[in-house]
């Protein structure tokens, strides 16, 4: 009886042994291909999952996250005979795990000789100068056709990147050379023109300086105009108001004949070599004595 139970409890254990190691839990981003007799039987994805015992076996892990691969520097020959290193990075994701297992072997391997032979087949098409400027032509043309061909293999290709161009030493001298040559052209083109603007702007400044002056006389000649305009103008309204006192008081034209005669001497006294005499100076003559005398006869 004691044997009986032992056995069955260690059948039972034995049991429950199987049974756990049945059990499969798959984590996340991760695939698990299952084959039931050496023949594919189903994809488990992420989860709990139970195979039959012997006679189902997981045949392959997956990792569905995004991979990154990179690859060795290649030698490459431009079409202009050149030869240089270059060496590239895939990014590349598994979308189909049935046929990553069972599409090729070695998978890894696979895609680094299609990108190194992709990679050839372009850039032996290009010229150096090309290559060196065309990184993202290469780039999507590497994916488009790297893509393309890893489709049955349950790889999706999202990005190639041309990580490194090496051209040989003595190419690598020239570049530089020919970069450092550029780099002064433009220092003293910038200096060309930093001298010019300079000069343009000493230009402009001396030019709004003489306007300036040019202005500041222009105004002080329109000023002493003026002045003297007002001056005159003083002058004539003061005759003006002379004039009209002497008619306003209805002189006599003894006085008139005076003031002739004293207009007159005034004009004598001057720097004038020609003097004309009114054809009335005998009038203003007798005129002026008898004033005089008239006077002479009031102060009597």
């Amino acid at each position: 009886m004691n044997l009986t139970i032992i056995i069955f409890i260690i059948l039972a254990v034995i049991a429950l042994l199987v049974f756990i190691s049945c059990i499969r839990i798959v984590p996340q981003a991760n695939s698990y291909v299952i084959e039931r007799l050496g023949t594919y039987q189903d994809t488990w994805n992420v989860g709990l999952h139970f195979k039959a015992p012997i006679v189902d076996r997981v045949a392959k892990r997956v990792v569905l996250k995004e991979q990154v691969v990179d690859f060795e520097p290649q030698p490459v020959i431009t079409s202009d005979n050149v030869t240089m290193m270059v060496d590239s990075v895939v990014y590349f994701r598994v979308n189909n795990t049935k046929l990553y297992t069972y599409g090729v072997e070695r998978p890894i391997a696979a895609i680094e000789n299609l990108a190194a032979t992709t990679l050839r087949n372009l850039i032996g098409a290009m010229t150096l100068d090309e290559t060196l400027t065309s990184r993202e032509t290469v780039n999507a043309k590497m994916l488009q056709t790297i893509d393309e061909a890893t489709d049955p293999w349950g790889i999706k290709i999202t990005r190639v990147e041309l990580k490194n161009i090496s051209p040989p030493p003595a190419i690598t001298q020239s570049m530089e050379k020919q970069m450092k040559a550029e780099r002064d052209k433009r220092a003293a083109i910038l200096t060309a023109e930093g001298e010019k603007q300079a000069a343009i702007t000493k230009a402009e400044g001396e030019k709004e300086s003489a306007i300036l002056k040019a202005e500041a006389v222009k105004e002080r000649l329109i000023r002493e105009a003026q002045g003297q305009a007002e001056a005159l103008l003083a002058i004539q309204n003061a005759k003006a108001e002379s004039i009209r006192l002497i008619n306003s008081a209805n002189p006599s034209t003894s006085y008139l004949q005076l003031e002739q005669y004293e207009t007159a001497k005034k004009m004598a006294n001057g720097q004038a070599t020609k003097i004309i005499v009114p054809s009335n100076m005998t009038n203003l003559i007798s005129g002026a004595t008898s004033l005089v005398e008239a006077v002479k006869g009031n102060k009597e």
